[in-house]
């Protein structure tokens, strides 16, 4: 029983990327009630079910969110079927946040296809989720799957070493300069070069992560954040000794540390699907100074590195040549600069402003279906 007085269902769930069904075996279902969250659904009627004509009820506590305005259920003749959309397309390791299933929850292998899967030629369900009834064999049990475990254990040392790095180069950075004043800005990439160059280099696996499923989101905003800064830091920084000793540097490596410092630790926390609020509101508000600032010492990095490479020709390819190509660095420096400077720092402002409006913005928590 759910609770007291009122028995439990048989529900059968199914899932595709973007959406969860479940099916209740109940019949000539009278007076339901439906009441569903962004993470919880509750569910009562009276209906035949297996123990006869009384009263059903179950409340689920979802793994994930959904969006409940466009989720939807209807009454049928034998049973009750929900259809819930999920606030991100993704495929659930589970249904519960509980890793413990109740014994009336069951599988629906015969609905467990890809949304786009419209034909009529049959598919081994294995093709599309593979390993998939070892998964739902060790739900069964209550056993956490091993994959999804190493997996968040490797997202959250990921994580955990970003933060020890960044905090290490803030550390260092202003601990210089209390000590050594303005002076300290030249020696700073001398300082805590060594140290940025390993964090951006391990950066680059968060633009692997969403194209192997380990994380959610989509891949061009990190390519762009990540790409950008590796073009900056080991082209124009590490390409050129003159630079290294700017003071811009020093301001520039300030606040790429700042921002991670706070985004690296709601990483971490959101890996096992804890929620700190004051983490996630620095989180989806400190970029609001920052970014701007990041993009406007990223201008002055390239803007000055221009004569340099002018003067050195590096990365340059000069004509003639055996291929007949030429590539001239500085032109494609300024044409970032008048083209795509601005373009790529709204379409970053833009996608953060979209999901500090999903995170931290006026959401509608609870909804009665109908």
């Amino acid at each position: 029983m759910d609770e007291e007085g009122t028995l439990s269902p048989f529900v059968y769930w199914a899932q595709t990327d973007a959406t969860i069904t479940l099916r209740i075996e109940l019949r000539n279902v009278q007076s339901p009630q439906v009441e569903l969250e962004e993470q919880q659904l509750s569910f009562s009627a009276i209906g035949h079910g297996a123990q006869g004509e009384k009263k059903y009820g179950f409340t689920l506590q979802l793994l994930r969110p959904i969006d409940t305005e466009s989720s939807r259920y209807r009454v049928l003749e034998r049973n009750v079927e929900f259809s819930l959309n999920k606030a991100h397309v993704e495929f659930w390791p589970r249904l519960l946040e509980d890793t413990k299933k109740p014994a009336w929850l069951k599988i629906d292998f015969d609905k467990w296809t890809h949304e786009e899967d419209l034909s009529d030629e049959a598919r081994d369900i294995n093709d599309d989720f593979p390993g998939l009834y070892e998964k739902m064999q060790a739900e069964e049990l209550g056993w956490p799957s091993k994959r999804e475990s190493l997996k968040k254990v490797y997202l959250f040392l990921y994580n955990l070493w970003q933060f020890v790095g960044f905090l290490y180069i803030t550390v260092v950075t202003i601990t210089r300069y209390v000590k050594n004043g303005p002076d300290s800005m030249e020696g700073t990439y001398a300082a805590v070069g060594w140290m940025m160059r390993m964090c951006q280099l391990t950066q680059l696996l968060e633009v692997l992560h969403p194209i192997v499923g380990y994380t959610r989101g989509p891949v061009i905003p990190a390519l762009v954040q990540v790409g950008g800064r590796g073009v900056i830091f080991f082209c124009l920084i590490e390409g050129e000794d003159r630079m290294q000793t700017k003071p811009v540097i020093f301001y520039l490596f300030l606040v790429w540390s700042s921002i991670e410092l706070v985004r690296y630790p709601y990483y971490m926390l959101r890996v096992y699907d804890v929620e700190n609020g004051f983490i996630t509101w620095l989180r989806y508000t400190l970029w609001i100074p920052l970014y701007p600032l990041g993009f406007i010492m990223e201008g002055v990095v390239i803007l000055r590195s221009i004569p340099y490479f002018e003067e050195t020709g590096k990365f340059s390819v000069s004509l003639p040549n055996s291929i007949n190509f030429g590539f001239y660095f500085p032109n494609i420096l300024r044409s970032y600069i008048l083209f795509f400077f601005f373009p790529a720092m709204y379409k970053m402002m833009n996608h953060m402003y979209h999901q500090r409006k999903q995170k931290i913005g006026p959401q509608t928590r609870t909804k009665k279906m109908q």
